[in-house]
């Protein structure tokens, strides 16, 4: 495998491809190193070592960023979020879905565009959430409304540059920009982690066999993703013949392959995106017992974790019903003679996809946030907490990882070249 990708890197314009991508990651990665003027860095970097989990978790998927308070502190969540409004309103307003249907490209272009004022919007709200936290909690040595103002129109800048990337990355890259820039946020943590847990494990504070069972974990973690993402129903399809002047075509039997998990990690990605604004919310409101309730709502503690479960099954049903559409590949299908053995073409056929991916949808929704959730506290068991690649990080490592390189490799047989993926 590893020889035949380093052959398709001989392909000009896929080379120049992962190139593009690497360099757009490096951008990522220099970003998250620059803090943001008027922010005293090491007090927030006690404060998080002092914190826990819960503003580690957030830190996870920026790189870092957030700890440090740098530029790109907010990600591309808020991007995300505008995505996830924007495809909620398309079912509530007719309108926006025919605008995306009928005029093709444009009505694209102008649904992104929508998508992108939403996002200023929402940058708005969580830099200033993110702002009044760090002067709550004494990180922000100066707290005049201007150093406040600077400080939240940096955070803004710089999520609006990270979503400009992350669809260049789509469009001249190879695999979706937006995932590739968490995915980047995830692995450059990895070998800070590594270094923390083996320094413990050194140092005698935990033991061997501690750190040993949650490698275990992680590794059964990796082996359940891949499986997960990787399972397909095959459904039988059989194609009539067709006479065409001279020409006899159809025939044979294919299969319509239909995914466990058709919307990959993207709901991961929407519920970690959702968990987040309740706390940036509850930083407007002086009243503690609200704050405590936006701390409680995110991943680490008990309640965020109940939500993230939901969230997770809730955004999986809700993804996949918006990226398959059982009428219309019923009616592909018939247009091109095919039928399932033993359903009728048209309205049977719709039903019977329909009841499959229901039951796919179910198992794949539960398994997802079941990986999700459940490697976090079998992590705590073992008592080693530094090594962070497990559950959610993982699943989107992984699901990113595959999905890129099918990317690749269909690019690669594309342009008639032996695969490498086997």
């Amino acid at each position: 495998m590893l020889g035949g990708l380093i052959n398709s890197l001989r392909i000009p314009d896929l080379r120049r491809r992962v190139l593009f991508t690497a360099f757009m990651l490096v951008l990522f990665r220099l970003g998250s190193h620059l803090p943001v003027p008027g922010v005293d860095v090491s007090a927030l970097e006690r404060l998080f070592q002092r914190e826990g989990s819960v503003f580690n978790f957030l830190d996870l998927f920026v790189g870092g960023a957030f700890s440090r308070f740098a530029i790109f502190a907010l990600g591309v969540f808020p991007y995300i979020t505008a995505s996830i409004i924007m495809s909620l309103l398309q079912t509530v307003f007719p309108r926006l879905k025919e605008m995306v249907q009928e005029e093709g490209e444009a009505g694209r272009r102008r649904v992104g565009m929508y998508t992108r004022y939403l996002t200023v919007v929402l940058s708005v709200l969580q830099a200033v959430g993110q702002t009044v936290l760090i002067r709550n909690l004494g990180a922000l040595p100066d707290t005049r409304p201007l150093t406040m103002g600077m400080i939240v129109i940096t955070l803004v800048a710089g999520t609006m540059l990270l979503t400009w990337m992350g669809e260049i990355m789509t469009e001249y890259g190879v695999g979706n920009g937006v995932s590739l820039l968490i995915f980047g946020g995830i692995v450059a943590r990895l070998p800070t982690q590594i270094q923390q847990t083996l320094r413990l494990v050194g140092a005698g504070e935990v033991r061997w066999y501690s750190f040993a069972g949650d490698v275990l974990v992680v590794l059964a973690s990796v082996v359940a993703v891949v499986a997960v993402t990787q399972a397909v129903r095959k459904i039988p399809v059989q194609y009539a013949k067709r006479v065409v002047g001279r020409r006899v075509y159809g025939g044979q039997a294919t299969h319509l392959p239909l995914r466990l998990i058709q919307a990959g990690v993207i709901p991961i990605i929407f519920a970690v995106s959702v968990l987040q604004f309740p706390g940036t919310i509850a930083q407007f409101v002086r009243y503690e017992p609200i704050r405590r309730i936006g701390e409680m709502v995110l991943p680490g503690r008990p309640l965020g974790d109940a939500l993230y479960f939901v969230l997770i099954i809730l955004f999986t049903y809700f993804y996949t019903a918006v990226s398959f559409d059982p009428v219309e590949v019923s009616d592909n299908i018939k247009k091109y003679g095919g039928f399932v053995p033993g359903i009728r073409p048209g309205r049977p056929t719709s039903d019977y996809l329909s009841r499959v991916v229901e039951r796919l949808t179910f198992v794949g929704a539960l398994v997802l946030a079941l990986i999700a959730v459940a490697p976090v506290y079998l992590a705590r068991g073992t008592g080693v907490l530094t090594f962070y690649l497990a559950g959610t990080s993982l699943l989107i490592v992984v699901g990113v990882a595959l999905e890129t390189m099918k990317q690749i490799e269909a690019y690669v047989l594309m342009r008639h070249y032996e695969g490498f993926m086997r």
